[in-house]
């Protein structure tokens, strides 16, 4: 086993370039992996993907030119078996939810000391999953509730009920008036997570744009169901 992981190869994916040579160094410092690549670009590192077939990748979730979790889905669709950690820095429990049923093997916080990083990655390539312990309740009670969304409702119901909190939020703050950058400003989350959740609205109301989500928020009584709980 310890011979596997001295021949694991890794490929860096991640927007900020200072944190991505920080993530190099600590890997060639601190482990007998091979880092075979490193990109500050999602295409570019999917094409290194099929270049190198790296044993791990280390997947940033908010990137500028395409979203991390797209990023996955390709990487997922070349069929070459190399794992996946999602890397973020927002502890937000709807992207784990995603990252992680879309394939990510692990999900790691930019915000972890080095040494929860290389465990991460010593856990994943040793064909385990990995949750920080500090989001593993969050993420399992996520499950939950997800697991009962995805429950068909019946014509009669009201689909406001299969939202989350944080998508609860989302959707008043879309009710506005509120653009992406202002939700996310206001929430302090990333656009990025801002589109996932409102992606999850969409699909949770069985709508196709924003003007039908507010428009089905209004007619059912949605503004106020939300502040009377900001205001209890």
């Amino acid at each position: 086993m310890r011979e596997f992981k001295r021949k694991a190869r890794i490929l860096l994916i991640d927007d900020n370039a200072d944190h991505l040579r920080g993530v190099k160094e600590l890997i060639n410092l601190e482990t007998s992996y091979d880092v075979v690549g490193t990109t500050t670009s999602a295409n570019i590192g999917i094409n290194l993907v099929k270049k190198y077939r790296p044993d791990l990748v280390l997947m940033d979730i908010n990137m500028p030119e395409k979203d991390g979790l797209q990023a996955i889905q390709e990487i997922e669709k070349l069929e070459l078996d190399v794992k996946i950690i999602a890397l973020s820095g927002y502890d937000d429990a709807d992207l784990i939810f995603r990252a992680m049923k879309i394939g990510a093997k692990g999900y790691v916080l930019k915000t972890m000391a080095s040494a929860q990083l290389i465990f991460a990655i010593d856990e994943v390539l040793n064909g385990k999953v990995y949750l920080p312990s500090a989001l593993s309740s969050r993420f399992f009670e996520y499950f939950q509730r997800s697991f009962k969304a995805e429950t068909k409702p019946s014509n009669e119901e009201n689909l406001l009920n299969y939202l989350t909190t944080r998508e609860e939020e989302v959707l008043d703050l879309l009710t506005q008036g509120n653009n992406y950058k202002g939700i996310a400003g206001k929430l302090f989350i990333s656009e990025t997570t801002v589109k996932t959740h409102v992606n999850n609205i969409f699909q949770k109301l069985q709508v196709n744009d924003r003007t039908q989500a507010v428009l089905y928020a209004l007619n059912n009584g949605f503004t106020s169901k939300v502040r009377a709980k900001i205001s209890a």
